[in-house]
């Protein structure tokens, strides 16, 4: 009989407490504390990122929970819902707030995944913002280019699709309208915000090479005087403040079209904006082709999760263009044979068994992943074999306990599977195309009182993307400077030509006009058994995102967790076929030890992995719960705001 913790055994209200209150697994971020911001402010740094339990620890709400990666964000969220707003006006209140307090890692030059499950109709859907190839784009457009090069130029900027996304959003599942939802945005970016650590130490301004200094309105802004702004000193973003404030008056059209008539001059910003090739370097590098055209013919699409379970938990999460769902239930499907949460078989929290399995798992499905995945507008995505039980089953039996996989996986043919009585095709001798590891990415995770819930995850891929605003030169030679960062989101995209090994055609994620790169964003939910959402969480990181979905949902599932902790323990991460492990610094020394090169040969890395913001609905009584993650500065919101048992 399996006795593991089960999220849908385990419902009563007593559980409910289990999943929802915790103290932060012991020593997680001790050595971690931050200083709050220096200056007044209705909003502070929350206690978890100093070091200290979480707030919101063991706390239930009944109207609203807003759980995100910063605390003025997750405070532009809460004022909507307490205006009347539901779980999708609140997502994009914290999506445009975030583009003022987080710069570096998303906003309106970007775009994203934004999952919705509405309590009335039942109805689950996403509305994918993702970023578009412009029509001049073309396979070979990157080659002879290393990253550090293409990556900060105009050709790496995709068509943005977040306004698209966001303004499709509140007129179709909304309560309020775009208008109203943006003045949160719109106060902090003219009135100003207390610098926050992050905002701060990520500029890394003493780089010569930093992302944040690569064009001269981004140095000015990140590091004025060509110094680190102080911590706790008011930041705003009065061109900022306008342009949010021209979106709210004239809708999306006014960021996408070009229309002088109204005052809607952004598209010219990010036009000029995306030409830029680095002058200041030799020889210079090489501007995007986007045009107007480009901009105006942009369109957000409504998409359908992908649904899988683990050990009887649904879970549904974003499919193509995005990687997310199908790698994240793949890697829960190849250690689903495995007793992970079993202590007394050696598969407890943190062991050499548990590790193995999971970092064997990830390579499996990353080698997959870097030849099937792509936009399934353009590329026949085998979804239902990548996740077929016969499939999965087949490619699990190469995982050894005790023993690293070598040599390092290759993909499979999952067509077979798909397709009854599919020949599987030979193999040919290609070379897989590289994984992406971008980091400016942002999570976030809402619930309200009507029970409605929203998983969003945003992006503009790289730190500070191109490093480069969106702005255009006047007449009379002054910049109009528009205020937010443009993507450099098609250096997702194979930055080669590639060759699919099985079909000989060209690979699934190689740059095509009109098409989007592959992501690894993964918004995810998991459901009850009556159809209605559990939790709701995901995470940033590039690759590390699917990883760090895997390590939350297993962490509850089969470690027994609660929510709070499942987000605190330290987590582990492989994002490739090789046998290159990332953990977080805390995670035990004795398994890091014996992954490592005196034991299993694994190359192990440390660093921070992922930033998870989740909420849960607890089944039986309604109440709601959040919590944040510290990696970051995680901040839970519940309403009201005086609540608790």
């Amino acid at each position: 009989m399996d006795t593991r913790p089960s999220l849908f055994r385990l419902t009563t209200t007593r559980v409910a407490i289990l999943l929802a209150c915790s103290t932060v697994v012991a020593g997680a971020h001790a050595d971690r504390g931050k200083a709050a911001p220096g200056v007044q402010s209705s909003v502070n740094l929350p206690e978890q990122s100093q070091g200290k339990p979480p707030a919101w620890a063991g706390k239930a709400f009944r109207q609203g929970v807003v759980s995100a990666a910063n605390p003025y964000a997750a405070e532009a969220g809460a004022k909507i819902l307490e205006q009347g707003g539901n779980a999708v006006d609140a997502a994009v209140a914290v999506a445009y707030a975030l583009n003022v307090v987080e710069p570096q890692s998303a906003g309106i030059g970007g775009g994203g995944f934004m999952m919705i499950h509405m309590a009335k109709t039942g109805q689950t859907v996403i509305i994918d913002s993702r970023e578009e190839a412009p029509a001049g784009a073309t396979p070979s457009m990157f080659v002879g280019q290393p990253f550090s090069r293409r990556s900060l130029q105009g050709v790496a900027v995709g068509i943005p699709g977040m306004v698209r996304g966001t303004e499709m959003a509140v007129n179709s599942y909304g309560k309020l309208s775009l208008s109203q939802v943006l003045q949160p945005a719109i106060a902090l970016a003219d009135g100003g915000f207390a610098a926050t650590p992050r905002f701060v130490s990520s500029t890394a301004c003493s780089s010569a090479t930093s992302r944040a200094k690569n064009s001269p309105a981004a140095a000015d802004y990140f590091c004025p005087g060509g110094d680190f702004r102080a911590v706790g000193s008011l930041v705003t973003n009065k061109p900022l403040a306008q342009t949010f404030r021209q979106i709210a008056t004239h809708g999306a059209d006014c960021f996408y079209r070009y229309m002088p008539e109204k005052g809607c001059d952004i598209a010219l910003g990010i036009i000029e904006g995306q030409q830029y090739n680095q002058p200041h370097l030799s020889p210079i590098g090489k501007g995007g082709s986007m045009t107007l055209d480009d901009l105006a013919q942009y369109q957000a699409k409504l998409r359908t999760p992908i649904e899988g379970s683990y050990r009887g938990h649904r879970i549904k999460s974003m499919p193509p263009p995005s990687s997310g769902a199908l790698t994240v239930l793949q890697i829960l499907k190849l250690v689903e044979r495995f007793p992970l949460g079993d202590a007394s078989q050696g598969y407890g929290f943190g062991t050499v068994k548990t590790a193995n399995v999971m970092a064997d798992a990830m390579r499996l499905a990353f080698a997959d992943r870097a030849i099937w995945m792509g936009d399934a507008d353009f590329a026949p995505v085998p979804a239902k074999g990548l996740l077929a039980n016969d499939y999965v089953a087949m490619r699990s039996q190469l995982i050894t306990p005790g023993a690293r996989l070598d040599p390092n996986p290759a993909a499979d043919d999952p067509r077979p599977y798909e397709v009854a009585g599919l020949s599987p095709a030979t193999r040919l001798a290609v070379a897989a195309p590289p994984v992406s590891h971008e980091n400016g990415t942002t999570h976030f995770s809402v619930v309200d009182k009507w029970g409605n819930v929203v998983s969003y995850t945003n992006t503009i891929e790289s730190g500070y993307g191109i490093g480069v605003f969106a702005g255009y030169q006047r007449p009379d030679g002054s910049f109009k400077n528009h205020g937010f960062l443009l993507n450099n989101e098609l250096t997702d995209f194979n930055t080669s030509p590639t060759i699919n090994p099985f079909t000989g055609t060209a690979g699934f994620n190689d740059v095509e006009p009109g098409k989007r790169p592959r992501s690894s964003m993964a918004p995810s939910m998991i459901f009850n058994p009556d159809g209605s959402p559990l939790m709701a969480y995901g995470s940033p990181g590039g690759a590390t995102i699917i990883n760090s979905v895997v390590n939350v949902t297993i962490n509850l599932i089969d470690h027994g967790m609660t929510m709070q902790e499942a987000v605190d323990a330290p987590r582990l991460s492989v994002s490739s076929a090789n046998p290159s492990i990332t953990v977080d610094p805390w995670f035990p020394a004795a398994t890091v030890t014996a992954l490592g090169p005196l034991g299993l040969g694994y190359a192990v890395n440390l660093s921070d992995v992922g930033s998870v913001q989740t909420v849960l609905i607890e089944p039986k009584t309604g109440k709601q719960y959040g919590a944040a993650d510290a990696r970051r500065e995680g901040t839970v919101i519940g309403l009201p705001r005086s609540g608790g048992r």
